[in-house]
């Protein structure tokens, strides 16, 4: 998610200095041209549909999860993982061990 963030903001910078002349092709293969703020409104809006739930009520997220997907004790309870470096934790740890150093999720 950072990275998607820094790719928004950039695109939302390029967005300022070339304005409303330059535009792109998105989604590829469309036909459909887009400005810079327009693509990133597009991609800000495509990572938060994978969060919200659709119209069968599933959230992508989730994927196959069933108790993610139906428990009502978890179903609301979105999970974000951290990103591990070498000061905090090994990347292969699992989540619940890292939390249990007293690391957040």
């Amino acid at each position: 998610m950072p990275v998607n963030a820094l790719i928004i903001r950039g695109l939302m910078h390029y967005f300022a200095y070339y304005g409303d002349n330059f535009k792109i092709e998105c989604p590829t293969g469309s036909g459909k041209l887009m400005n810079l703020f327009e693509v990133a409104r597009e991609i800000a809006n495509r990572l938060t549909r994978i969060f919200l739930r659709g119209e069968n009520g599933r959230r992508p997220v989730f994927g196959g999860a069933e108790k993610f997907q139906k428990d009502p004790h978890w179903r609301d309870n979105l999970l974000f993982y951290e990103y591990s470096t070498a000061t905090t934790a090994p990347a292969s740890a699992p989540a619940t061990r890292r939390v249990g150093r007293g690391l957040s999720l």
